[in-house]
């Protein structure tokens, strides 16, 4: 199903996003060295239910994962990247840590994910990775406009990755969004230009560039959900979720 929102359904759509931006800023501030990944899925519970936003994830139950997933948002560190289970884990001096948050608020979803490092370790191989993933995501917004397709964002997506060095992984991408989280089109993060679902003016996407160090393939954890990286190699994931508008794109997921 691919949804396209009327204007009303965009000014909420509007403040999905900033209350994701929000909540996923304030977690970013609160996550130090000693910060548990199960304080931070406690925080996000507390801030979701009191404004009456409802979460994508604690009832979600995919076919590729062991649901419900039963918990608030997404905590993946350093090697895992993708649908991290929180879990009795202390965060430690440099870790790269990914905060991956959906919500639904007045019935429309927003989706985004940030990835840092924890405490005041300067590793040049977490930033590359993270640099590369939001390069890639702006590269991404700025073809997504009427007129262009799908495989014109996974283009624009997979060049900067590519040309990083990059290996890219085509299991897990971007997805439309709308009333619920995950919806057609899927936006994989490389492609041909010109193929695809032609966009549209009330579209909402949720691109999300994502990468591991030295390889593409993923291992899943024992909790069912956890994807690593195959040979243990950091990574890194960075998304917003966007409007397609006359004039091209709105990304919705940034604070006010």
């Amino acid at each position: 199903m691919i949804e396209i929102l009327s204007p009303g359904e965009l000014l909420r759509a509007r403040e999905t996003g900033a209350l994701v931006a929000q909540i996923l800023q304030t977690l970013k501030g609160r996550a130090k060295v000693g910060t548990n990944l199960l304080e931070i899925d406690r925080w996000a519970q507390s801030m979701i239910l009191e404004v009456g936003a409802t979460s994508c994830y604690v009832d979600y139950a995919p076919s590729f994962g062991r649901g419900p997933f039963g918990h608030y948002i997404c905590t993946a560190v350093n090697d895992a990247v993708l649908h991290g289970l929180p879990h009795d884990y202390a965060l430690a001096e440099g870790d790269l840590l990914t905060l991956d948050l959906a919500v639904i608020l007045d019935g429309v979803a927003a989706d985004s994910a940030i990835s840092f490092v924890v405490g005041e370790s300067q590793a040049a191989e977490s930033f590359a990775l993270i640099d590369v993933t939001q390069r890639a995501l702006v590269e991404g917004i700025a073809v997504a406009r009427p007129g262009n397709r799908i495989g014109d964002i996974s283009h624009a997506i997979g060049a900067v990755l590519s040309e990083a060095g990059y290996p890219i992984n085509m299991e897990f991408g971007g997805h439309g969004i709308g009333s619920t989280m995950h919806q057609d089109p899927h936006v994989a993060n490389d492609g041909r230009p010109g193929r695809g679902f032609p966009l549209r003016a009330g579209m909402l996407l949720a691109l999300e560039p994502w990468v591991m160090a030295d390889t593409d393939e993923l291992v899943t954890d024992a909790d069912g959900w956890t994807l690593r990286s195959a040979t243990g190699c950091r990574t890194a994931h960075s998304e917003h979720t966007i409007a397609i508008t006359d004039d091209g794109a709105e990304i919705l997921t940034v604070a006010r």
